[in-house]
């Protein structure tokens, strides 16, 4: 029996970056195209093959704790004149924490009619990468106290009874330890 064919019909591109601004904050960037491969005919428009149904951008400027201080998306093709309209209300995103639980908040804040499907899906590996970014900036001291809370109960590996937080608190905890100046001796 011979393998069945393919016929490619979609392809979602999804990239997420993370910068480290010199202000010391951080700007965590979502891009998603959907495209087709024939041309396709849609309430609105005519989509040319290979051309976007939906290019989309979402950013997020986060502190050390993963605190949401300014957020915006911009909807540069969508399938209906009227999808940028909604746009503005991923502002409502700062003052978020990207931690245990953020997802349902954007469900409450952005679902259904709230939201876009498509910007509101960005925001999961939004989230990761803006937690990855913030792994790959070191914390040190409170802000690695910070990100270990943030972290705890994301995931089963992360969970609050589990050995990687375990660890994590006992390297924290020694090198706090490893701060500390001898008994009889003045810090600098």
């Amino acid at each position: 029996m011979s393998e069945p064919t393919r016929r490619l019909l979609h392809t979602r591109h999804v990239v997420c970056r993370g910068y480290e601004r010199s202000d010391g904050l951080f700007d965590i960037e979502a891009h998603l195209q959907d495209l087709k491969s024939e041309t396709i005919h849609l309430l609105f428009k005519q989509v040319p093959s290979g051309a976007p149904i939906h290019d989309l951008r979402i950013t997020l400027t986060i502190d050390r704790t993963g605190l949401i201080l300014h957020a915006s998306a911009s909807t540069d093709t969508g399938p209906s004149p009227y999808c940028a309209d909604i746009n503005a209300a991923y502002a409502s995103l700062a003052g978020m924490r990207i931690a245990a639980g953020f997802r349902k908040q954007v469900k409450e804040r952005l679902g259904g009619t709230r939201g876009c499907t498509h910007l509101t899906e960005l925001l999961g590996p939004l989230a990761t990468t803006a937690l990855q970014t913030l792994m790959g900036a070191r914390p040190v001291g409170d802000d690695a106290a910070a990100h270990i809370a943030q972290t705890v109960d994301s995931c089963y590996a992360w969970r609050a009874d589990g050995e990687v937080v375990r660890f994590m608190r006992k390297r924290h905890s020694e090198a706090l330890l490893d701060d500390e100046p001898a008994v009889g001796t003045q810090r600098p």
